[in-house]
C-alpha cells in the first residue's frame, strides 16, 4: 500500500492534483454528498476507482459547495464523456432529519461531524446546478437515493408523492443498485458516441440504454421496451389514489426480487420512467476484483487528521458479502443491493485485512467481520432452478426456505483463518446478525470468541401482528436465542450484554402493542437508553404502509401513527423504568 499521504495515490479532487498526473482534462467527474473516503465501504470511491481500472480518467468532487456562485461545479472544468452525481451512502433527507423532522446537528459522513454541508434533495441539486452550467454534458445519477426513487415514491419530508427522481433532477441515466458494471457500460456507451463525433448530450438511441441492464431513464417515445414489460400505473394515477400506489409497490416489489426480471415502465406526464432488469448476481470473481483494486483505505490527504465519524466507524471492519434475503418491511438493503448473496472469497478477505495493519492506529483489533447481515455469508440456494422460479421478498419469513442452504463452515473457516494471523489479537463481529438464521456451532463460535462484550440483534418489536408487518420472526424466537446467549456465557465465563434494537410507530403498531413491549423489556430488565422511531424512507413496504394506511399484499388497512402526539407517546414506553 502507498504512502497514505501521496495525492498521486488518490483520486484527484483539484486543479492541482490534475497536474501531478499530467492531465489537462478528464473522462468523468464526479460529484459525492458524501467527503471522499478512499475504501470500499464508500460508494463514491468504489464507482470512480471502477472507472479508473476500465481506463477512463476519473476526478471526484467530495461535498461541493453548491451556494454562492458554483465555483466547486466549475474547478475541474467539463469532463470529455459525463458527469456522474451521488448523494453519497445515505438518503440525504435521511442524513439530514430525524423520524421527528428535527435537524439533525452532526453529519457522520463529513470532518468533524459538521452538518450542513449537502444540501436537502442531495441529488437533484447539484444535477440542476450542472444544467444549467453545463446543459451539453450527460449526468449519470446513482447512489442509495437515486436508486431508491427511481419510481415514483412517498416522501415523508414533503408528505407527498414525489415521481422518479429523473424527473427532477433532469439527469440523462440513473443507475439503481451498486453500479460497477452498470457505470462502464455507460462509459463505454457515451465514449462510443464521442468517437463518432455525435452529441455527447446523452440520447438513448446513441447510448443503447435499453440495452444496458440495470438502469432508468426517461424517454419519450417506447420502442422495445413494452415487450413482456411490466406496465405500471402512472405517477399522476398513483398521486389520485393511495390504492393505486400500492398496487404499483407490490408489483415492482415482486418483480424485483426475481432472479429473471421483467423491465418497469411507469408513465410520468407525457413521458415513460424506463427501469431495465438488473444484471445476473455478481460472482464471487467479480466481486473480489472490485476489492482488489487499489484503494487506500483511507480519507484523502486534505483532511488531514480531521475525524470522519463513519470512516471511524468502519476502519479496521471487512465487509464480507453483499444482499440479504430477510427482506424486513423497512429496510433498502434488498431492494439496492439485491435478495441473493454475493460472497467474497476468503483469500480476498484475508488480503485485505493484511491491508488493513498497515494503516495507523492499527492495534491488532478487527471491528467487524461481517456484512449487511454478518450470518449470511456464502449462503444460497441448493437448487438454485427453483430460486428463478420464486417471487417471494424473503427466505426466512415468515419460516426459512428449505431450499436455502445454511452451510455455516465456510463462515466459521474464515473465523479461524483470521484467528491465527500473528497481527490479530481479536476479531470481532460488529455488524448484526440474524437469529434465526443460526446453528449451534455458529452460535457458540460468535459469542465465545467475536463478541466485543455486547451483541446486536434487532427483534424490532414483541408483538405477533407487527412482527409479521415487519417480516420478523416471532417474539418467541428471539427469547430462544436470549436464552441460548446467556447459557453459553455462563458455561464460558463470559459476561456480555445482548442489545436488542426496537422500533417505535411501525405501520401497525398501536400503544396496546407497545405497552406490551414495555412488559417484555421489564420482565428481560432491558433499560434501552437510546431507541428508533420508525423513519419512512423511499421505497419500503413500511414507507407505503405508512402512506396509504394499506398492505399492498392484501389491501387490508393498517394502522399507523403519524401525528408527532401519536409517535411520542409510542417512543415513551421504551422508557418505563424512568419515573416520569
Amino acid at each position: 500500500m502507498s504512502c497514505i499521504t501521496d495525492l498521486k495515490a488518490y483520486l484527484p479532487t483539484t486543479k492541482k492534483e490534475l497536474q501531478l498526473r499530467g492531465w489537462d482534462e478528464v473522462d468523468v467527474i464526479l460529484f459525492s454528498g458524501d467527503a471522499y473516503i478512499d475504501h470500499p465501504a464508500f460508494g463514491a470511491a468504489v464507482i470512480g476507482r471502477v472507472l479508473e481500472h476500465a481506463g477512463y480518467k476519473v476526478a471526484i468532487v467530495p461535498q461541493p459547495d453548491w451556494r454562492g456562485d458554483h465555483r466547486d461545479f466549475t474547478k475541474l472544468g467539463k469532463p470529455r464523456l459525463f458527469f456522474a452525481v451521488t448523494a453519497g451512502s445515505m438518503d440525504s433527507m435521511v442524513n439530514h432529519y430525524t423520524a421527528a423532522k428535527r435537524l439533525r446537528s452532526d453529519d457522520a459522513y463529513t470532518p468533524e461531524g459538521k452538518a450542513g454541508m449537502r444540501p436537502d434533495y442531495c441529488t437533484i441539486t447539484y444535477c440542476n446546478i450542472l444544467k444549467k452550467l453545463y446543459p451539453d454534458v450527460p449526468i449519470v445519477i446513482g447512489g442509495i437515493e437515486a436508486s431508491m426513487r427511481r419510481l415514483t415514491h412517498y416522501d415523508y419530508w414533503s408528505n407527498r408523492l414525489m415521481p422518479s427522481i429523473l424527473v427532477d433532477s433532469k439527469a440523462d441515466i440513473l443507475v439503481y443498485g451498486m453500479g460497477e458494471k452498470q457505470i462502464v457500460e455507460i462509459a463505454k456507451a457515451i465514449d462510443r458516441c464521442a468517437e463518432d463525433g455525435r452529441s455527447l448530450r446523452l440520447k438513448m438511441e446513441d447510448c443503447c440504454a435499453e440495452d444496458i441492464p440495470q438502469v432508468a431513464y426517461l424517454t419519450d417515445k417506447l420502442r422495445g421496451e413494452r415487450q413482456e414489460a411490466i406496465v405500471l400505473q402512472s405517477h399522476e394515477e398513483a398521486v389520485k389514489s393511495k390504492r393505486v400506489h400500492a398496487e404499483n409497490f407490490r408489483l415492482i416489489e415482486t418483480e424485483s426480487n426475481k432472479i429473471n426480471a421483467a423491465t418497469i415502465i411507469q408513465p410520468v406526464g407525457e413521458r415513460y420512467v424506463v427501469v431495465n432488469p438488473p444484471y445476473p448476481t455478481m460472482s464471487t470473481e467479480e466481486l473480489d476484483a472490485i476489492y482488489d483494486l487499489p484503494f487506500m483505505y483511507h480519507p484523502h490527504p486534505k483532511y488531514k487528521n480531521k475525524h470522519i465519524p463513519a470512516y471511524e466507524m468502519i476502519r479496521f471492519s471487512v465487509c464480507m458479502h453483499r444482499g440479504c434475503f430477510g427482506a424486513c418491511s423497512f429496510c433498502t438493503i434488498a431492494a439496492h443491493q439485491g435478495k441473493q448473496i454475493t460472497s467474497r472469497s476468503e483469500k480476498n478477505i484475508l488480503q485485505q485485512i493484511d491491508k488493513l495493519k498497515n494503516l495507523p492506529e492499527w492495534k491488532g483489533y478487527l471491528s467487524d467481520l461481517g456484512g449487511p447481515s454478518a450470518n449470511m455469508y456464502g449462503m444460497h440456494g441448493k437448487d438454485m432452478s427453483l430460486c428463478e422460479k420464486c417471487t417471494k421478498p424473503s427466505c426466512l419469513y415468515p419460516v426459512i426456505c428449505k431450499n436455502l442452504n445454511q452451510d455455516f463452515a465456510p463462515l466459521l473457516h474464515i473465523y479461524k483463518q483470521v484467528d491465527k494471523l500473528p497481527y490479530i489479537k481479536k476479531a470481532f463481529v460488529g455488524s448484526g446478525i440474524r437469529y434465526d438464521l443460526m446453528s449451534e456451532a455458529y452460535g457458540r463460535e460468535l459469542i465465545e470468541k467475536h463478541v466485543s462484550g455486547r451483541l446486536k440483534v434487532a427483534p424490532e418489536h414483541t408483538s405477533a401482528e407487527v412482527l409479521k408487518l415487519m417480516r420478523k420472526p416471532s417474539w418467541q424466537e428471539y427469547e430462544k436465542f436470549h436464552r441460548f446467549f446467556e447459557k453459553v456465557n455462563k458455561e464460558a465465563g463470559l459476561r456480555q450484554q445482548l442489545i436488542p434494537y426496537f422500533i417505535s410507530s411501525h405501520p401497525g403498531c398501536t400503544n396496546k402493542d407497545m405497552q406490551q413491549l414495555a412488559e417484555q423489556s421489564k420482565r428481560l430488565n432491558y433499560r434501552p437508553e437510546q431507541v428508533q422511531d420508525f423513519t419512512p424512507t423511499p421505497m419500503t413496504l413500511a414507507t407505503t404502509m405508512f402512506y396509504t394506511g394499506l398492505n399492498p399484499y392484501t389491501m387490508e388497512k393498517v394502522y399507523v401513527a403519524k401525528t408527532k402526539e401519536e409517535k411520542q407517546k409510542q417512543n415513551s414506553y421504551f422508557f418505563w423504568w424512568k419515573k416520569k
